[in-house]
């Protein structure tokens, strides 16, 4: 069996999808764009849902094209240990069982003329679901590929399973009413460098584009970018041959000739393996197509490639003009968005992916789907008066390094500490946890409410008596309750059951010598301690991990000085239909422009501010991630090493500042920053700081004063304090 490391985000979906299924809506909806690792997360998320249920079955469809049922099924067998995994044809063979994850190709279920199931195997699969339901097993159902099953007779079989739960997955969902809604965001798969950075939308092209042919321009530009990619992959040792895809309308055989010719023309074709398609009268040079240093550099289309086709090498699309359906264009799109390694290259032009297309109402479509993730672009050059700036900035070693479990023990022992109170004295402790919201019983306790109400109005729950009910402990029964409230804690934060738990008992558990020990509780204790508690010390455990402590000076061999200096060409990405477009002349790079996008609002009001302040000689915006940028890394207090990419360097007179901006405080002064390491970044700046001579903090927008202020000293959250000052009276 393989072994993988989940990504933090598909932690996070999978701690997501197991509390849907604790709330009332039957229907969840996991949107997961093109290379998230959609069935990885739902793979793992069934295994950890079979340890804290019983009697469940879950039921995995897939539409009928690319074998997807038992693609997915192999995923579950290589990376689940002990995974009990079945196909149709092992349900006909001998029905469901508990814990069953069943794939099954839905078209061999509901296709005319595609039946895998004579009439009487047909009433054997549905007397198998109804056995199942006598036993007392539930289904619950996983929809792949949901938006390609919205038909009358997908849903009929569904209704024969009665499941508990549908959980329905695809990149573009259709909405369904009173569904549980996973959005697994875009920002996280980009930041594990499993996809692409950017789509970059006709990338150069001037505002008025006249054209006398639009196919020879559109290949022209693509097979131009093409080369220049290829050419980059081979400088980074990287053997990667990137791949056109041309998409064409149907019926049209006549454009299909003129590509092939064009490509003919640059000594691109079908013989000598340079050229590919995919069509459904047609295959040429498919076989190997997904391989890294295939040979082909095209491939015509006519259609989205096959349901589960995934050729990472795929860089660049050609659109030509069609009126295919949003959804069906968005997933086409999809296939250009992997990366080929799995990883950036730290390099703007290789982590971008790119499209080229006269088709205004497709480029609007994916603009409307893709939002930031879809922007025009130009290259711009530094000018030559700041080439030479040099700074020593900090990277991790790339030495993988995983939570530390002792750390996690440490810091959350503090945390109760700082924020309790709690000290040597057990007694006390439970005194002091009580007085903050603890609740102690022998018993499960839980909370609902009860009443009449005439009229459904606003604060109508303050007319309702609370009811508390209470259910005699059983370390049988509740056992598995058990491990599914410390597994969840454990998955909020990247730590593993076992780990979990270990540090729950340390800390509340009897005979546990742990010098910070928290409380001393029986194994029955522990049990409605964390079942009755769990939402406080799920927030506590959260917390400890942000918590301002004392910085642990990180590891020497874990994180490197390097030379840094600003990128000499930068590939810019901005908003064409901003109203407005002027060039702000004190930025480093030749033509960049006021609709600079993506920005954030903090970011757009202190670009502002350096264009319009006399001190202000120039400045840089930094890049999000990437080895290219200015970088420096800090430790959460659970031992895991972080990257922090400060937004802006600024010249003012001959010193160099190093800006944060961050969210602002409202009308009555309450911190709209959502960033919980706010704190921890701004201590390694300082440090960095101090170190190197240097000025700089972290800015923030009063809304009281409408002023921009900024913090050099001590961060705190409170804008009255002396810590905060107005940022033109600072400079």
């Amino acid at each position: 069996m393989d072994t993988i490391t989940l990504a933090e985000f598909q932690i996070r979906a999978i701690a997501a999808l197991m509390k849907a299924m604790e709330d009332s809506n039957r229907d969840i909806v996991l949107k997961s764009c093109t290379g998230s690792g959609k069935t990885i997360i739902l793979t793992h998320f069934m295994d950890e849902y079979f340890k804290s249920y019983s009697k469940t079955i879950f039921v995995w469809l897939t539409p009928g094209k690319g074998s997807l049922e038992e693609q997915s099924k192999e995923k579950m067998d290589k990376y689940i240990h002990g995974s009990n995994t079945k196909l149709l044809s092992d349900i006909m063979t001998s029905g469901f069982d508990e814990n069953d994850a069943c794939f099954i190709n839905w078209e061999k279920l509901t296709k005319k003329g595609n039946n895998a199931l004579k009439d009487s195997e047909h009433t054997t699969f549905f007397e198998y679901i109804e056995k199942a339901h006598r036993d007392g097993l539930h289904f619950n159902i996983i929809v792949d590929e949901s938006h390609q099953n919205q038909t009358i007779k997908a849903d009929a079989i569904m209704q024969y399973f009665k499941a508990d739960k549908i959980i329905r997955c695809s990149a573009t969902p259709t909405d369904i009413k009173k569904a549980a809604l996973i959005n697994i965001p875009e920002a996280d798969v980009i930041a594990e460098g499993l996809i692409k950075k950017m789509l970059i939308i006709n990338e150069n092209f001037a505002n008025n584009v006249v054209v006398n042919n639009e196919v020879e321009y559109l290949l022209g530009k693509a097979y131009e970018k093409q080369r220049e990619l290829h050419a980059a992959f081979l400088k980074n040792s990287a053997e990667i041959n990137p791949l056109i895809i041309v998409q064409i309308p149907n019926k049209n055989d006549v454009l299909q000739d003129e590509i092939e010719r064009w490509f003919e023309k640059q000594g691109i074709t079908y013989e000598n393996g340079q050229l590919a398609c995919w069509l459904s009268d047609k295959h040429e040079n498919i076989e190997d197509i997904t391989d890294k240093n295939a040979n082909s550099v095209a491939v015509i289309i006519k259609q989205a490639v096959a349901t589960g086709w995934d050729c990472p090498r795929a860089h660049i699309l050609v659109k030509l003009r069609d009126n295919m359906s949003e959804t069906f264009e968005i997933q086409t799109i999809g296939r250009i968005r992997r990366m080929p390694e799995a990883k950036h290259y730290e390099n703007d032009t290789l982590d971008s992916c790119y499209l080229f297309t006269l088709d205004e109402k497709f480029t609007e479509g994916v603009k409307l789907n893709l939002g930031n993730g879809a922007l025009s672009a130009a290259k711009l050059f530094i000018k030559n008066d700041y080439k030479s700036i040099e700074l020593t900035c900090m990277q991790r070693s790339g030495i993988a390094v995983t939570r530390d479990s002792k750390r996690a023990l440490t810091a959350v022992a503090q945390y109760f500490s700082d924020k309790f109170q709690t000290g040597s004295n057990m007694k006390e402790n439970q005194k002091r946890l009580i007085a903050n919201g603890f609740f102690f019983d022998a018993d499960i306790v839980r909370s609902t409410k009860s009443g009449e109400v005439a009229t459904l109005e606003t604060k109508v729950g303050e007319r309702l008596n609370d009811v508390t009910f209470r259910i005699p402990l059983n370390t049988h029964e509740h056992g598995r309750e058990y491990h599914h409230s410390v597994a969840k804690m454990g998955l909020d934060i990247t730590l593993e059951y076992s780990q979990m738990n270990t540090i729950i008992r340390k800390l509340f558990v009897t005979g546990s010598n742990y010098s910070k020990k928290i409380l001393s509780l029986t194994n029955r204790e522990i049990y409605s301690f964390v079942l009755n508690n769990e939402w406080l010390l799920k927030d506590s455990i959260r917390s400890a991990m942000a918590h301002e402590m004392k910085q642990i000076n990180l590891q020497f061999n874990r994180v490197i000085p390097k030379k840094f200096t600003i990128p000499q060409e930068y590939l810019f990405t901005y908003d064409a239909n901003a109203k407005l477009q002027s060039i702000m002349d004190k930025n480093v790079y030749d033509g960049y422009l006021s609709s600079a996008a993506v920005r954030s609002a903090p970011e757009k009001l202190f670009e502002k501010f350096c264009q319009q302040n006399d001190k202000v000689t120039w400045w840089y915006k930094n890049g999000d991630k990437g080895n290219e940028y200015f970088s420096l890394v800090y430790e959460d207090n659970f031992g895991k090493e972080k990257m922090f990419y400060p937004d802006y360097l600024v010249g003012i007179g001959s010193d160099t500042w190093i800006i944060e901006t961050k969210g602002g405080f409202s009308q009555s002064g309450e911190s709209q920053d959502i960033d919980i390491y706010s704190a921890k970044k701004f201590s390694v700046l300082k440090q960095y700081l101090q170190k190197h001579h240097m000025k700089g903090g972290f800015v923030r927008q009063d809304k009281h004063s409408q002023e921009l202020c900024i913090c050099t000293e001590e961060y705190n959250d409170d804008i009255n304090s002396k810590n905060w000052t107005v940022l033109e009276q600072t400079l």
